[in-house]
């Protein structure tokens, strides 16, 4: 989402539309308005402590951001754009204290999350429903999610709109496997078969299931795993992945790398022969798109917006179900058969081609003109 945010606005500036972004400061010294380029700045909003705040508290301080976001509003924006649903709780109310309109978009949803792992945050999907039902947009990254929001959510579809994010082709690009190793420094064997695994560590993203697929594979394979425990199950399920390291005795096979900064991740791409992807649930599916671009080939989970962005059997393949010896068995087709690895990794860099930013940047930019010329809808 940080990436989605960050990325969209930077090109909608570029677009030529200026853009104010509002988020919570989490610490002391932070320069209460920062322009990032022309066009675009970022505010730190005073709300609840100077300090990072458990997400599960967050919902206690979206009043004093409203009320943040007001002081610090310099003049009326067009469109208000809220990303995630604690946004949206804040981009609602503000849309009725300003009478604007409102695009959301949500990136994971409390009702989607509840169909893949049975546990359902009830305060949060009646908020997101509220949310959606006054919403003047709804963007959806796929058809996948637009289906979803429908289903789960009553959504209106004549407000859905379908608009997948982007990926930075001058920073995801393909490049030497060798030179991608020797870059990163962790001791990959050259020509050793490597499999790679981005993401936070929390059971909706599966690193067990990556873990598993190594153990099932012949010996040889290298896993590695680049990222953090995130949310409040985060903790205990990087330990848990870590006990099974340990358990099913790959731990001199699987290299644990903290998260990194978004510009460092292609060299991890491309040092991989095959980016594992076993999330249980996906509205889109970014690291598959920057993989692709880096042009590694991916085994995915047949889940959400990874069936739009997977081209099974051309670009990767997609797995039904959550059995580890089914991903290790599409692994093993792409490892044991250079030849095919390559032929779906160049297709999977053409078809990445498909995705950029300015083009996500240039149909939200109609979008808000044609939003900002009409009266805010009414709540549902």
């Amino acid at each position: 989402m940080n990436v989605y945010v960050r990325e969209l606005s930077s090109a909608l500036a570029r677009a030529g539309l200026d853009c104010d972004v509002y988020t919570r400061a989490w610490r002391r010294g932070l320069i209460p308005t920062v322009e990032v380029e022309p066009g675009l700045r970022v505010h730190h909003v005073t709300a609840g402590p100077l300090s990072v705040v458990p997400k599960e508290h967050l919902p206690d301080i979206v009043p004093a951001f409203i009320d943040g976001v007001l002081g610090r509003l310099d003049a009326v924006p067009d469109v208000l754009h809220a990303n995630y649903w604690l946004s949206g709780v804040a981009g609602h109310s503000l849309k009725h204290t300003l009478g604007l309109p409102l695009v959301s978009t949500f990136h994971t949803l409390a009702r989607v999350k509840a169909e893949d792992t049975q546990e359902e945050e009830a305060s949060r999907a009646k908020a997101e429903g509220e949310v959606i039902g006054c919403s003047d947009t709804i963007l959806a990254s796929s058809s996948h999610e637009a289906a979803r929001l429908e289903r789960l959510y009553g959504a209106d579809p004549s407000r859905i709109e379908i608009v997948p994010p982007g990926v930075d082709h001058e920073v995801f690009t393909p490049g030497d496997r060798g030179a991608a190793r020797v870059e990163l420094g962790l001791g990959l064997d050259a020509d050793g078969p490597v499999l790679l695994f981005v993401g936070r560590i929390q059971p909706l993203k599966g690193a067990d299931v990556a873990v598993r697929t190594l153990a099932a594979l012949s010996p040889g394979a290298t896993l590695v795993i680049v990222g953090g425990p995130s949310g409040p199950d985060g903790p205990s399920e990087i330990r848990r992945v870590k006990s099974l390291v340990k358990e099913l005795g790959v731990a001199d096979r699987v290299r644990f790398v903290p998260p990194q900064p978004h510009e460092g991740l292609p060299a991890f791409y491309r040092a991989a022969d095959v980016c594992l992807v076993p999330s249980r649930s996906e509205s889109f599916g970014l690291v598959a798109l920057e993989a692709a671009a880096c042009g590694t080939p991916v085994v995915a989970a047949a889940v959400g917006g990874l069936c739009t962005l997977v081209d099974d059997g051309v670009t990767g393949f997609l797995v039904e179900g959550r059995d580890p010896s089914a991903y290790a068995d599409r692994a093993a087709q792409l490892l044991d058969d250079r030849a095919l690895g390559q032929r779906m990794g160049e297709a999977a860099a053409r078809a990445a081609q498909r995705y950029s930013w300015s083009i996500t940047a240039a149909r939200l930019r109609r979008l808000y003109a044609d939003l900002s010329s009409r009266t805010p809808v009414e709540c549902r």
